[in-house]
């Protein structure tokens, strides 16, 4: 195979294994940007801020089902392979979005709307509890030599097409809706448009190799081998959940909560916020491979600790400043500021966090203390941000809430350091690029 062969192969292979990561990225998206809408149609309670309260605890719900499935599907995937965990979890995506997508609202089947919308928010989640690790260890696999925090930064980078196209969809909606025909109905748009996505997605990953690294090892752990190496490997898992932290609470909070936050507490019309968060996306989709790219080169530690090093000093007096004279300016120079600070964080912690894992539980470990930091922080991060301003009167706290993650991030990255495989494991293996 020629050189130039070969490179479109692998850019076909990051297109094919990225695209489920799309689809995940753009449903939680969809409900984040329309949680308003949302809890007046599942979540009733006569209370405007109790109902989306509802609809934001709805929405971080998912991300507790996230640990379990790393746990199941990663260790599926660490055993049975990288396509078939990658396949199996965008499966249940699937499902997990058609549900939602087509349940009635609580005024046609009562309690029966908001429990059938929570029981799809949970399938969700636990699909997509391996869905990130397993895209993540598979583009770090076939990455070229020295090249690796490139490729894994297109993990990130598929998320943000995701964050875009939502965006986008919803400026069309709003500029072409009234807000009472989006709050009835025209919030179900961008669900049924992902639900169209779907056969799509499965014929790209249908056609994936599995990766040489995977089909080189001679043994693959059974689950009980794979639970005995997390557990002695705690602390490792530990490191990787404060490392996320940083960089899914970032990512929630100026993406999926930007929406709510510059409508219910900035008073900035819905379609600028959405044209914000537009920009947000298109910047971290530039930012990630950049920084990924300069990862390779520098090494990961230096960008992470210069990363949360800003984000700390910053993140309250950007949200102070804003919040001081909201507009849409201002809004979108705070967003772009903290986009920059995620996608140069973020593109080197990805690539990272693969490898600090040991090989023969990397998806399952990623993907465990990924989804332990959603779960517990950065999922919460819409109902967080809303809950700090509503008791504190204050607000700029989503600045505060996002320095609590920079400091979790920062004492990981002094920590953390690459796992290096006992040269026995590695015999018959393909070399993996550092």
């Amino acid at each position: 195979m020629t050189a130039s062969s070969d490179r479109r192969s692998k850019i076909w292979s990051v297109v094919r294994v990225s695209s489920g990561n799309f689809l995940e990225m753009y449903d939680f998206m969809v409900f984040g940007y329309y949680a308003s809408a949302i809890a007046r149609t599942f979540f009733p309670t006569g209370g405007e801020f109790a109902s989306l309260m509802l609809a934001l605890m709805t929405f971080g719900a998912g991300f507790l089902m996230r640990p379990l499935g790393a746990i199941v599907l990663g260790a599926y995937t660490d055993r049975r392979g990288r396509r078939a965990g990658l396949l199996l979890t965008l499966a249940l995506m699937a499902v997990g979005i058609l549900s939602i997508a087509c349940v009635p609202g609580y005024k046609v089947i009562g309690l029966a709307a908001p429990l059938l919308v929570v029981c799809g928010r949970l399938l969700q989640g636990f699909s997509a509890g391996a869905e990130l690790g397993s895209v993540s260890v598979y583009l770090s696999e076939i990455a070229t030599p020295g090249h690796k925090g490139f490729y894994v930064s297109w993990q990130s980078g598929s998320q943000q097409v995701a964050v875009m196209f939502a965006a986008l969809l919803g400026v069309l909606l709003n500029s072409r809706l009234s807000t009472q025909q989006m709050t009835q109905w025209g919030w179900r748009v961008p669900l049924l448009v992902g639900c169209l996505i779907i056969p799509v997605l499965f014929v790209l990953r249908g056609s994936l190799q599995e990766t040489g690294t995977f089909l080189a090892r001679k043994v693959y752990p059974g689950t009980g081998e794979i639970l005995r190496s997390l557990g002695a490997n705690w602390h490792v898992v530990g490191l990787g959940t404060m490392l996320i932290t940083m960089t899914t609470v970032s990512f929630y909070l100026i993406t999926a909560y930007t929406p709510t936050f510059g409508s219910r507490v900035l008073h900035l019309a819905m379609v600028d916020n959405l044209i914000v968060t537009l920009c947000v996306g298109a910047s971290n989709l530039f930012w990630l491979p950049v920084m990924g790219a300069l990862s390779d080169r520098i090494g990961r530690r230096p960008l992470l600790l210069v990363c949360t090093v800003l984000a700390l000093a910053s993140a309250y007096p950007a949200m102070s400043w804003l919040v001081g004279s909201p507009s849409f300016w201002r809004l979108l120079t705070v967003e772009l500021w903290l986009s920059f600070v995620y996608g140069s964080y973020n593109g080197a912690m990805i690539v990272f966090l693969t490898e600090i894992m040991p090989a023969n539980v990397r998806t399952t470990g990623f993907s465990l203390a990924y989804s332990l930091a959603t779960a517990i922080f950065g999922g919460f991060t819409p109902a967080i941000s809303t809950y700090l301003i509503h008791v504190t009167g204050n607000r700029a706290m989503p600045g505060v809430w996002l320095s609590f993650a920079a400091a979790m991030g920062l004492l990981a990255a002094l920590f953390a350091r690459p796992y290096e495989e006992p040269a026995a494991a590695r015999l018959g293996a393909e070399p993996e690029s550092a």
